[in-house]
């Protein structure tokens, strides 16, 4: 079955239209908008792994239940790898303050009340949620627990802390992470551990703000971790100030809910052992998806979360054997300052992207290399041969919405890339420095520069190189320039 098909079979009717939506987070599921003929949608996701799919299902009608803001989940697939949800809309809080994080993190009032909000109600998640939840559902573990440590800490030690280049005593390093598991292992699993709390997971939806998503790797776990992870979130910006405010705003708040908690001086010196925990979590993260998988966005919060851990160890040594020396080289490294070295010295991959006619032939490869592929766009419905998009090209809108409601081109479009990911990731490693793709169709005006326009954005957007783009026969080029400050290696 596919998300049409569920739609259809839930709503009585095929969708009127289905947009594929983008996400910067490292997940491997795909989220759709699809239209009733109204202008109504509903949010389809097509995930992976079915045991995912299931405990954010599963949580999300338990928090429903429990009066909680989360989406309603309309339906599910019988091999459980599709479902249905709610439309939350556009704005997460995330989007909502922009401007506050790109002015240095100077927010105003207005953006500091949604920071309020949103934190008053983390407590109420965590607690009240946890009522009744049965933690056997969640995935890929009931509770926070030592696996679940050890496992973020190993992620930090080889995605990151071995790429950096800081030197390290394996054997001294493994005794540290012994200590400090230890440490974090002395609080009570006290609430719903969300996992990854953050404000790109905080929607804005009316008066009913905020409503939660993505998390399905929720678990049992202690209520210090997710006010963590959404404080310390690496490029939200969150002065020092801010925070201790945001911190007593949510100590106040989780005192009318638990009576157990501790005095505010030890309950704030937990929180910052839980938030160098999650800093170096989230570099393992940014050390996967950036120095390895060579994801943009990934890579440039790099320097932000090394900032968050320098100010982390400013404040306290953090006796864990040797963790705190080699923390210290990792705050002191040049390459992961906040603003960054450029590598002059570095050859840059350039990729060329090419639409062409097959009546006039593959174009011509003049570059070093002499790499890439040529992909075959007429087996799609073509456009041109309906009277009103002959005079169109792939670039303009009707031809665009003709293509994604037909989708056989974009079934191909997600093969090629999948092998673009794959060459291109390869070739950063290797230091190349030309890549091309072309595609071919009849006439090389409608098909063929609707791929070579969607391959180029994507490549663009989710590794930051140039790419040049070359519509043989429309005779239009134009380029999409480089997007991130590569890291000195």
């Amino acid at each position: 079955m596919t998300l049409a098909g569920l739609y259809s079979s839930r709503f009585g009717s095929q969708p009127a239209r289905i947009e594929r939506l983008t996400a910067a987070s490292g997940s491997n599921r795909r989220y759709y908008r699809l239209f009733d003929s109204g202008g109504g949608s509903v949010i389809g996701v097509e995930g992976i792994s079915k045991e995912e799919n299931n405990a954010f299902v599963y949580l999300a009608r338990h928090f429903r239940t429990a009066g909680l803001n989360a989406p309603e989940v309309y339906a599910v697939s019988p091999d459980r790898l599709y479902y249905l949800q709610e439309d939350l809309g556009n704005t997460t809080l995330y989007d909502a303050l922009r401007r506050g994080r790109e002015a240095g993190g100077d927010y105003n009032e207005e953006e500091k009340e949604l920071l309020r909000t949103v934190i008053k109600y983390l407590p109420k998640l965590q607690i009240t949620g946890a009522e009744g939840i049965n933690y056997d559902k969640c995935y890929p573990v009931p509770a926070f627990d030592i696996r679940s440590i050890r496992f973020d800490l190993n992620y930090f030690k080889y995605c990151f802390l071995l790429p950096s280049g800081a030197e390290y005593n394996e054997l001294h390093l493994e005794e540290a992470f012994d200590l400090f598991a230890a440490e974090l292992l002395r609080e009570p699993l006290n609430g719903f551990m969300y996992r990854d709390f953050q404000a790109r997971n905080v929607m804005l939806k009316g008066e009913t703000l905020p409503y939660l998503i993505d998390f399905q790797g929720g678990r049992l776990g202690p209520v210090y971790y997710d006010l963590v992870s959404f404080l310390w979130q690496a490029s939200a910006n969150y002065g020092a100030g801010l925070r201790r405010e945001l911190i007593e705003l949510y100590y106040n708040e989780l005192r009318a809910f638990r009576s157990d908690i501790p005095e505010y001086e030890e309950f704030t010196q937990r929180v910052r052992l839980f938030a160098l925990f999650r800093t170096l979590q989230v570099l393992g993260a940014y050390g996967f998806r950036g120095l390895y998988e060579r994801k943009a966005y990934f890579i440039k919060s790099i320097p932000a979360a090394v900032a968050n851990l320098r100010e982390l160890i400013a404040a306290d040594n953090f006796n864990f054997g040797c963790l705190y020396e080699v923390l210290r080289q990792i705050a002191g490294l040049d390459k992961y300052k906040t603003a960054p070295e450029t590598d002059t010295t570095r050859q840059k991959l350039i990729v060329q992207v090419w639409s062409f006619s097959y009546k006039n032939g593959i174009p011509q490869d003049d570059s070093r290399h002499g790499g890439g592929y040529v992909f075959d766009c007429r087996a799609a419905n073509n456009p041109g041969r309906y009277a009103e998009y002959q005079h169109l090209t792939g670039r303009d809108e009707a031809v665009k919405r003709f293509i994604e409601e037909d989708g056989e081109l974009l079934t191909l479009l997600d093969s090629v890339y999948t092998i673009a990911d794959k060459h291109v990731s390869r070739w950063l490693q290797r230091g190349f420095t030309s890549l091309v793709f072309a595609f071919g169709c009849t006439g090389g005006r409608h098909r063929s520069v609707y791929a070579a326009e969607r391959l180029a954005a994507h490549i663009n957007g989710k590794y930051g190189v140039e790419v040049r783009i070359n519509h043989r026969e429309l005779n239009i080029t134009s380029t999409l320039p480089e997007q991130i400050t590569r890291l000195k290696r």
